[in-house]
């Protein structure tokens, strides 16, 4: 057999647990072949997938020849990067762009960025939500979309999935498990968001909400290259060593031209159920502080609540399933920062 046939055989064969092929994928790279062996170059990015495809060219074909070798290839997107100035545009289904950020991880934002996103659809626009955490990604068990995994269209474009209104879109949804890791280099999680954006049957949306990591990293510098974002909205808790965490951020959306619709004061207080007593578990006034000190409107404040916490772990979200004050406070965000920002509607 001749290598260009045997790649077609290659290409021919099924990725486990899907209906798509290996060629489909796209997941076959170099192929040598001779008389009494094979060698593969595979194009993957996780070990996880690697093996899973080894075992599936062994199990075809070690009868067939004396020795087979592979090679391990991570296959990345391309990217000619923008300028934050002068983003490109790689979501022009987007009417808006908003990029839910912070400076610091477990302050709720993907809480938030889940609630505003639902508030949105609420209110009759077309919603769409990027899980960008890569490495931590909770939008899916947020919409109880965590047991889902991706499709594929006649179009060879990802469906992403859909509840609440909302179509949701996350690496979480691309693993074989949820607690699969994905260790990954930043230029390959970089790579595999630009997918998400690109290679995904958004349909023409009125906003897509974009989850971001905690930090100032590869991945928001990348997103304001990449995106003409609309406004950033960033979630702090009144904890100083989180409002010092969040400032870095406020500066860097700043620095790289990111308007910034607003401050979202998350875990803000909390009333005992018995004596509805106010505590500042985390302190107090650290959103108002940020709001001041770099002149960004406080868009609302959340308080420790328990059912929203449990609503969350189950897939409920609040502003969907919660009572009506549990609702109000997402509602009221959303609509200050409608407010606050010239959106395209």
């Amino acid at each position: 057999m001749h290598e260009h046939e045997f790649r077609f055989a290659l290409e021919s064969l099924t990725y486990p647990g899907t209906s798509r092929t290996l060629g489909e994928l796209k997941l076959i790279g170099t192929v040598k072949v001779d008389s009494h062996s094979l060698h593969v170059e595979l194009l993957t990015q996780s070990d996880e997938s690697y093996m899973k495809l080894k075992s599936l060219i062994e199990a075809e074909y070690s009868a067939s020849f004396k020795q087979l070798s592979f090679r391990k290839r991570t296959s990345q997107k391309e990217i000619h990067y923008g300028h934050s100035a002068k983003p490109n545009n790689r979501a022009p289904y987007a009417k808006n762009i908003i990029a839910v950020t912070s400076g610091k991880g477990g302050v709720g934002k993907t809480t938030i960025a889940v609630n505003l996103s639902i508030a949105l659809a609420q209110k009759g626009y077309k919603v769409g939500i990027l899980d960008a955490d890569v490495y931590g990604p909770n939008v899916p068990r947020l919409t109880q979309t965590d047991t889902e995994r991706i499709t594929w269209n006649e179009e060879n474009k990802i469906v992403p999935s859909e509840n609440y209104g909302l179509k949701i879109m996350s690496v979480g949804l691309t693993t074989p498990t949820s607690d699969t890791p994905l260790v990954w280099r930043s230029s390959v999680a970089v790579s595999a968001l630009i997918q998400l954006l690109e290679d995904v049957a958004w349909g023409p949306l009125d906003f897509l909400v974009i989850d971001m990591p905690p930090g100032t990293g590869d991945v928001q510098l990348t997103m304001a290259q990449e995106l003409p974002i609309t406004a950033s909205v960033i979630v702090t808790t009144p904890q100083l060593i989180s409002t010092d965490d969040v400032s870095r951020a406020i500066m860097m959306f700043k620095d790289i031209h990111v308007p910034i619709a607003g401050i979202v004061e998350n875990m803000s207080f909390f009333i005992a159920p018995d004596t509805h007593t106010r505590y500042d578990i985390f302190g107090s006034g650290g959103g108002q502080k940020l709001s001041l000190k770099y002149d960004v409107p406080l868009l609302g404040k959340i308080p420790i609540d328990m059912q929203i916490r449990e609503d969350s772990d189950f897939g409920r979200p609040s502003v969907a399933t919660g009572n009506e004050e549990q609702k109000n406070y997402y509602r009221a965000i959303v609509d200050k920062m409608l407010n606050e920002v010239s959106f395209k509607l």
